[in-house]
């Protein structure tokens, strides 16, 4: 069974540290065309950015507007606003919503998730980075408090919250050296991370609850 983390519980201290270092940065780096690329999707709409706190922007943004959080000690984001879930974002409000390693670092990935839905417009599309649970790069997070699930435990979740998930899932960033590797590949295979998209329909397949709707709420600046 494949070790993520020799600790009980994520830590987002933990784990930012552990993005901020090398073999983190490796991971990241091997992301920041992926995440160019889906801010730069809907140009001219509002964007959700969820991502650690030491991810670089990636160039070429073209003038998106990109509303960026990170996760801080406890239950608390940081970045464009300090808040807690549920984000003080309007429903329906963002275009694009990139939710990367959020859930790998201890935000609770239900609840990471519905939000995520609930922001996006219908039509938009939800962009998950997750680290893979069965990579051998794994022991260098190990002990870092970090949480690695597996793509169907993911779609299970992006379903659950009243997504569509891609049928795909495609896996990048090393395998074992600690050197960036952005090409994607189809399918997880051995990559430290991997991309799965879901898309917000227009109108669900099934009947769901209504949503939580929230309106612009004043939030506290970091």
């Amino acid at each position: 069974m494949p070790l993520s983390s020799t600790r009980s519980q994520p830590d987002a201290v933990a784990a930012d540290a552990w993005f901020a270092g090398a073999a983190g940065q490796a991971v990241l780096a091997s992301e920041a065309g992926c995440i160019g690329e889906a801010l730069r999707q809907r140009p001219g709409q509002p964007s959700l950015w969820l991502g650690p706190a030491s991810m670089a922007l990636p160039g070429q943004m073209g003038g998106a507007a990109v509303l960026r959080l990170h996760w801080a000690e406890g239950a608390t984001l940081g970045g464009g606003l300090r808040c807690t879930l549920p984000l003080p974002v309007a429903s329906e409000s963002c275009a694009i919503v990139v939710v990367q390693h959020a859930g790998d670092a201890g935000c609770d990935p239900r609840a990471l998730l519905e939000e995520g839905a609930r922001v996006l417009l219908p039509g938009g599309w939800l962009w998950l980075l997750a680290l893979n649970p069965i990579t051998p790069y794994r022991l260098r997070w190990r002990g870092h408090a970090l949480r690695a699930r597996e793509p169907v435990t993911w779609r299970r979740l992006l379903r659950s919250a009243g997504l569509l998930p891609e049928a795909i899932s495609q896996g990048l960033g090393p395998s074992w050296n600690v050197t960036p590797v952005p090409r994607l590949q189809a399918g997880v295979g051995l990559r430290a991370a991997f991309l799965l998209r879901a898309e917000k329909r227009r109108w669900p397949l099934t009947p769901l609850p209504t949503p939580r709707v929230l309106g612009w709420q004043a939030g506290t600046p970091a």
